[in-house]
């Protein structure tokens, strides 16, 4: 997709390739051809700039034809650059701008709350986005509130565009951190496709707290030239590269 578009940010896309696949064909409770069901769980993707893979997952679930992919980024597309959810069935909200998706994630659980339903609400966010004060605001009411119908994955990549996060601003110990904020905390291997299943689809009830799940990931995983590889944050293969990459993903 990123190299027919010729725009894309392949690197994030892999890192967080494997949480989605876990999310939408293993945890998730959701209908493609109702997308809107009253007891859908809800998914923020709040690492919007990632829409290669969250795309392709969707795609793949069934909420729109695999085929309209090769339109990603084109003029009238609905496979935009950030997730619309005005064009796009199974986008739970907009996103983009970082650091927004953790606090509109947190309303919506507030909401189920309120109604005492019983959807669950998960928000995938990158790690540089953390940066941002917006979701220790939410962090911090998420907390208050016992939010266990709450689920947090950061895609633990420790890259950001440009730099490694701790260069950029420290965010470890990440873990005691969101403790602090009254959080339950784990960590997982995010490429582990079973560890992230056992972890993410077991009940929160009774667990009182809003659930962080640290997923351990690799920017690049799977691609040798982008793996870990900050450059590859975004950018589009040459045609070298891209044989490459689909011959190692293979």
């Amino acid at each position: 997709m990123v190299y027919e578009a010729q725009l894309g940010h392949p690197g994030g896309d892999f890192s967080a390739a494997d949480v989605l696949a876990t999310l939408y064909f293993g945890v998730l409770r959701h209908d493609p051809a109702n997308p809107a069901a009253a007891g859908r769980d809800r998914f923020v993707m709040s690492k919007g700039h990632c829409t290669g893979a969250f795309y392709a997952v969707l795609a793949a679930a069934g909420f729109f034809p695999e085929a309209e992919l090769a339109t990603y980024m084109q003029p009238l597309s609905k496979l935009n650059g950030h997730p619309n959810r005005n064009y796009l069935p199974g986008v739970e909200t907009n996103t983009g701008p970082l650091g927004h998706g953790l606090p509109v994630a947190t309303g919506i659980a507030i909401a189920g709350q309120i109604d005492n339903a019983d959807y669950r609400t998960f928000v995938l966010t990158g790690d540089g986005e953390l940066q941002e004060g917006s979701n220790w605001e939410a962090a911090l009411t998420a907390g208050h509130r016992k939010l266990e119908n709450l689920t947090l994955i950061i895609d633990r990549n420790r890259l950001q565009q440009g730099a490694r996060t701790e260069e950029t601003a420290s965010l470890d110990p990440l873990d005691d951190k969101w403790r602090a904020f009254g959080w339950h905390v784990e960590t997982v291997d995010g490429h582990d496709h079973r560890a992230l299943y056992d972890l993410l689809s077991a009940s929160p009830k009774g667990r009182g707290k809003p659930l962080c799940v640290i997923a351990n990931t690799f920017k690049g995983k799977g691609v040798s030239f982008m793996h870990d590889n900050v450059a590859w944050h975004h950018g589009v293969p040459n045609k070298e590269q891209y044989e490459q990459a689909m011959r190692e993903l293979a």
